[in-house]
């Protein structure tokens, strides 16, 4: 049986990682920018830069999916963009909407932000519902993921409905936060979600976001998942990193050049 994840959380926090650490984190990275006033050259080189150090995903705003697509072609590294973004408006219709574009449009996994004022009034219920809606519009075989933006739901009992609702309605990964608002990830959040997905057997991934910029910052989540769901858990099908800045710090930590 699993460890409780948030009896874990002091016993990890600690932890800083190493060169090993640095070197199982690199393939779980979203590379991310999602300013959403980039250029296309900006685009162009953040893909080149996840092709050349083999991440798992590129996640961008869903304008630039064709741009971006065009240079990820064939390489391995996987497309995701946002829906609902960042605000996490209560219309899920919309939403599905932005999703069916988004997957037409060549994206290849969707983070779809919780109805952020929906589920902090209480209605849990919609987030269930978003995400049936935008899991018919995705299609199979297109990774869904929920950010639950768990800083601002702060609430322990709250975080917890909200994913159970989003797994029990097809969702494919729990996601931390947008990184537009503080605080963004934390352990005690990470906790709470690897307590969903002890209860959903595993099958359910986790998307760990928000300012996490350094080793010494993923390192605490690695380990709190190696002891949770055993370290062959932890790869790109169930654990990723959403980050902009911590790819350069891997590299520095590894030798490797940006």
């Amino acid at each position: 049986m699993a460890e409780d994840p948030l009896k874990l959380v002091e016993d990890v926090r600690t932890v800083t990682g190493d060169a090993a650490t640095a070197r199982r984190i690199l393939p779980l990275l979203d590379l991310t920018s999602l300013r959403g006033d980039e250029s296309e050259a900006e685009i162009r080189e953040l893909c080149a830069r996840a092709v050349g150090h083999g991440v798992a995903a590129v996640c961008i705003d869903p304008r630039y999916l064709e741009i971006a697509g065009a240079v990820l072609a064939g390489s391995g590294v996987r497309l995701a963009t946002v829906a609902n973004f960042p605000e996490g408006g209560d219309d899920p219709m919309a939403v599905a909407k932005e999703v069916r574009r988004a997957v037409a449009a060549g994206a290849d996994e969707v983070d779809v932000v919780a109805p952020l004022e929906a589920v902090g009034a209480g209605d849990v219920e919609l987030a269930g519902e978003l995400v049936t809606l935008c899991r018919e519009a995705a299609g199979p075989g297109i990774p869904l993921k929920l950010i639950l933006e768990t800083g601002w739901l702060a609430a322990p009992d709250r975080i917890t409905a909200v994913a159970r609702a989003a797994v029990m309605a097809g969702v494919d990964f729990l996601k931390t936060s947008t990184g537009k608002r503080e605080p963004g990830a934390t352990l005690e959040a990470a906790a709470l979600l690897l307590g969903v997905v002890v209860e959903a057997g595993g099958r359910v991934g986790l998307k760990l976001a928000g300012g996490i910029r350094a080793l010494e910052d993923a390192a605490p989540y690695l380990a709190l998942v190696d002891r949770v769901m055993g370290e062959d858990w932890a790869t790109p099908r169930h654990l990723r990193f959403g980050a902009s800045r911590l790819l350069d710090d891997l590299l520095e930590r590894l030798g490797e050049t940006a």
